[in-house]
């Protein structure tokens, strides 16, 4: 018997342990992801492997719907790669034609990624990809309208817990939500176990001017991960 939807708001919603959201761009997917129809509202299949967003709502003990930005909101994505997780985001804070006046700002550092992201931008409005590392915040800022509303880095560099601070109370808004996917084999550079290097990460954040929420393990999904959700403070 089918799972009865519950919503984690406009746009989104779970089915058991299924993710799905409401697809702006009807009769396409990104990456082959299964679509679907209610009615007439197609639904595209959010995959917890590919994603780690979808991974952390999965995963989380709070109220998956915290976790995320919401209709019309300013929306920081840093590491967007070829936008898998990017058009997911696209499809609550923008939807069709952007008729929520969302903007989405995906940073990505690769050429090679940038050509896809750059494609999936075209046939959604409020998308604005950038090609550039996403520590230079002087390069993305000018283009943001306002602060952001939420922030999701996933960056495979060293001092990630760093450069997530940095970047969050610079370009946050106050009370704005930010997600950190740390992967611990990116700190190579610092001795000990994975769970080491997490536990470093989380006292440099509370040491920051951001409340930590919750460290979600997601590790089912993405090996050597965990999602530090935070808010500014």
């Amino acid at each position: 018997m089918p799972r009865k939807p519950v919503s984690l708001g406009w746009g989104v919603r779970r089915e058991g342990r299924t993710l799905w959201s409401r697809n702006s761009t009807r009769g396409k997917s990104v990456g082959g992801e299964r679509r679907k129809r209610d009615g007439k509202i197609e639904w595209r299949r959010w995959d917890p492997f590919r994603s780690k967003v979808a991974a952390a709502l999965l995963m989380t003990s709070q109220k998956a719907s915290e976790l995320l930005p919401g209709p019309g909101d300013t929306c920081l994505y840093l590491g967007a790669s070829s936008g898998t997780t990017v058009s997911h985001i696209h499809d609550m804070v923008c939807g069709s034609n952007n008729h929520h006046n969302g903007q989405i700002i995906a940073v990505e550092i690769s050429p090679r990624m940038m050509r896809d992201l750059s494609s999936l931008a075209e046939d959604r409005s409020g998308l604005i990809p950038i090609l550039n590392d996403a520590r230079e915040t002087q390069s993305y800022a000018p283009v943001m309208r306002e602060k952001a509303h939420w922030i999701h880095q996933d960056l495979s560099i060293a001092d990630q817990a760093e450069n997530f601070i940095s970047i969050a109370t610079s370009t946050l808004k106050n009370g704005g939500i930010g997600l950190l996917s740390l992967k611990a084999a990116s700190e190579r550079q610092f001795e000990g176990d994975d769970q080491s290097r997490f536990s470093r990460a989380e006292k440099l954040i509370e040491e920051s001017e951001l409340e930590l929420i919750e460290k979600i393990d997601i590790s089912q999904y993405q090996e050597q991960h965990m999602v530090f959700f935070v808010r500014l403070l």
